[in-house]
């Protein structure tokens, strides 16, 4: 995959985007000054003087709702990320083959600048299009670019049933801002076409790659000072390495099914698995206790709390998928099970949610041609959190006898839903609650009026991101967003302040506590974050605490250049099993030394396979508690820590030596004096003066060794 390519396109492809959408608002009266009126005569509307159809000002007034709401820029912004998505879906999918009329859509295989599927267009079948209209444009001669704007609104459409979270039913204001020119030489499509080679279209892990890129100048703009709670998936989104998620996967939900089945191939096919140091006989009987001594595939389960555009979770189902076909499962099976009852993500970022979604499907239509088809669509458990502000809660509980003050409840309790994300904490009251909320949202979804079932559409959501905060994970593994605590907005100030207390330092400490949380006992979290909260003293009571009630399986660090075109990533990746062990021997694997992304993953191999190697720490995390602080460094010898446990002392004073009052005229280099006349014992020009050189933070007087 040619990267340089992507970061190249994907922040330009942003700026046309916008746009191209702007200049569609514009067209229908929109700017950000306000909107033109419409004045509505008979069959058409006039819009600054312009006829449109009638049905150009209800999809209007919706846009209007909706500028007026969130204010044009960001709407312009929001749209734009809404026709990228889904060009990129498209892209991917006729590139595939997974368009069920079999043309492609955006390009045309024998290179050619028009689409494929309006050179078909005699044979195409889209639902919903009306074939009479495509006659009656393509014999008019000069119509394309009006028929190829109707076939896309159509695949669109036809993509609405299988993929309802990227492909909405196009009939609002997103249609009505569809880019014009798309069939021109440089058009968005005919960039998107070029600029990215077929190749790299392969695997879907490109999408996240292009959601990154695509997002990077909004990141640039927003870093460095307080954020606002629209723009955290902009400051804060990172997309991670494929090696590193393979380590966190691997190692979490790979060690899951090991424990329990250590014989199982499984370990064959993961190659950044860490097997466990060797231990104590007492913590094995430790561990053989909490291990479960069988596990139903259909009852795992795996969340990431900040999923993005879901590359964990795609190698989540590269993993589940392998597990499954040891257990005898077909291809026919295993990729809905995996979907609906394996694999939760949650984010806050709508779009990256969208194209996380997109991302697993994709997957799971590699394994089973069926799953895009047919009445019963894949319910994904992957979304992203939405806010209720606005919602009149007191109203909307009318439409909920008996579960009035259930409803007040959980509106309330997303009122910061954007802001907040997965941090949020679903009370036990209310999750017991949340069955009986769901089916009375679908009753009124089926029955109620027209206010009903409004109110029901907004309770359904609410209460389907409250029951997978409410739940419990076998394995929890993310990449949480970094901000420190001085970019904090002060919403999350107050919320960091007040209920995570110790981990207020940043934005991931704080989901590393939530994460916690959410794990049921016994189980195992994998994450990758800053490494901050390793060494400095902020973190220090977020260190005992984890080290007290917890063991660290491994932890990884990377160099600072780990990350592809990156000039400083500090970041470390850690597992961490929710069960207190004293005596539990992790391994460490520090590969500061080694610069560059390249040569990261092979340097993890080879300390996977040699744990003899010089970066590579077995240690005991109890050790560190003997440390003022408690910093984790584990890269200190065991016989240094003996000496802190023994409080052993230098017994010295550090004093000043000789100074000359001018260094520039009475100091040489060794290699700059003659040397007759030189001597030790003086007589002579030049003598030897102890000199300390560049700064060190530490002296050593002379050798010391402890029994």
């Amino acid at each position: 995959m040619n990267k340089a390519k992507l970061k190249s396109y994907a922040p330009a492809a942003r700026r046309d985007f916008i746009q191209a959408v702007t200049d569609r608002a514009h067209f229908f009266g929109f700017s950000p000054a306000g909107c033109e009126p419409v004045k509505e005569e008979g069959a058409i509307v006039l819009i600054g003087g312009r006829p449109f159809p009638r049905t150009v000002a209800v999809q209007r007034r919706k846009l209007e709702e909706r500028v007026k709401r969130d204010g044009f820029a960001q709407v312009m912004e929001a749209v734009a990320y809404t026709w990228f998505n889904r060009f990129l879906a498209l892209r991917f999918m006729e590139l595939h083959g997974y368009l069920d009329h079999g043309f492609r859509v955006l390009s045309n295989p024998n290179g050619g600048p028009i689409p494929e599927i309006l050179d078909r267009i005699a044979t195409v079948e889209l639902p919903g299009l009306n074939k009479a209209k495509v006659v009656e444009l393509k014999l008019d001669g000069d119509k394309d670019a009006e028929l190829y704007r109707m076939l896309l609104v159509a695949q669109c459409n036809a993509l609405h049933r299988a993929l309802p979270f990227l492909f909405e039913r196009i009939e609002d204001e997103t249609e009505l801002l569809l880019p014009d020119n798309l069939l021109h030489s440089d058009s968005l499509i005919r960039k998107l076409v070029t600029e990215i080679e077929e190749e790299d279209w392969r695997e879907v892990e490109i999408i996240g790659w292009l959601y990154q890129f695509y997002i990077s100048e909004k990141k640039d703009q927003v870093i460095g000072s307080v954020v606002k709670s629209e723009d955290i998936p902009a400051a804060t989104q990172l997309f991670t390495p494929n090696w590193i998620v393979k380590y966190m996967v691997q190692n979490s939900l790979g060690r899951t099914w090991l424990s329990t089945y250590p014989q199982s191939p499984l370990r064959q096919k993961m190659e950044y698995y860490i097997e466990p140091a060797e231990q104590t006989e007492e913590v094995n009987a430790q561990l053989r206790a909490i291990t479960p001594e069988s596990i139903d595939p259909e009852t795992l389960t795996l969340l990431d709390p900040a999923s993005g555009s879901g590359h964990i979770l795609v190698e989540g189902y590269d993993l589940l998928k392998e597990i499954y076909l040891e257990r005898g499962y077909s291809p026919r099976e295993f990729p809905r099970l995996i979907l609906e009852k394996n694999l939760y993500g949650l984010d806050i970022d709508d779009r990256a949610a969208q194209m996380a979604g997109f991302a697993l499907l994709m997957k799971a239509r590699k394994d089973d041609r069926r799953i895009l088809q047919g009445d019963n669509p894949v319910k994904l458990n992957v979304m992203a959190i939405q806010g209720s502000a606005g919602l009149d809660a007191q109203q909307i509980a009318g439409s909920f006898k008996g579960l009035e003050s259930e409803v007040v409840e959980l509106i309330d309790l997303f009122r910061d839903g954007k802001t907040f994300g997965s941090l949020i904490t679903v009370p036990d009251g209310l999750s017991i609650k949340l069955g009986k909320l769901s089916q009375l949202a679908d009753k009124c979804l089926s029955a109620g009026d027209m206010f009903a079932q409004n109110a029901a559409s907004e309770i359904k959501i609410l209460t389907q991101q409250a029951e997978v905060l409410a739940k419990k994970y076998d394995c929890i593994v993310a990449n949480p967003p970094y901000m420190g605590y001085q970019y904090l907005n002060d919403k999350l100030k107050i919320f960091a302040t007040t209920f995570y207390a110790d981990a207020k330092s940043d934005l991931f400490a704080l989901f590393i506590d939530r994460m916690m949380d959410l794990l049921k006992i016994g189980n195992i979290i994998s994450i990758m974050s800053p490494f901050t909260w390793m060494f400095i003293g902020s973190y220090e009571r977020f260190r005992r605490n984890k080290i007290d009630n917890y063991i660290f399986l491994s932890i990884v660090k990377p160099e600072y250049h780990s990350f592809f075109d990156s000039d400083f990533v500090p970041v470390c990746t850690f597992t961490i099993q929710k069960i207190l062990s004293l005596e539990y021997m992790s391994t460490c694997i520090d590969m500061s030394e080694f610069y560059g992304a390249e040569i990261q993953p092979v340097k993890l191999k080879e300390g996977i396979e040699n744990r003899d190697l010089r970066w590579v720490f077995p240690r005991n995390f109890q050790w560190f508690k003997l440390i003022p602080s408690c910093p984790m460094a584990y890269s200190l010898k065991p016989i240094v820590l003996k000496a802190f446990k023994a409080r052993a002392s230098i017994g010295r004073d550090a004093k000043k030596g000789v100074t000359t009052g001018d260094n520039e005229r009475f100091l040489r280099l060794w290699t700059e004096v003659d040397t007759s006349k030189f001597s030790l014992f003086g007589g002579k020009k030049w003598f030897p003066m102890t000199k300390g050189g560049a700064y060190r933070k530490w002296y050593q007087l002379f050798p010391v060794s402890f029994q």
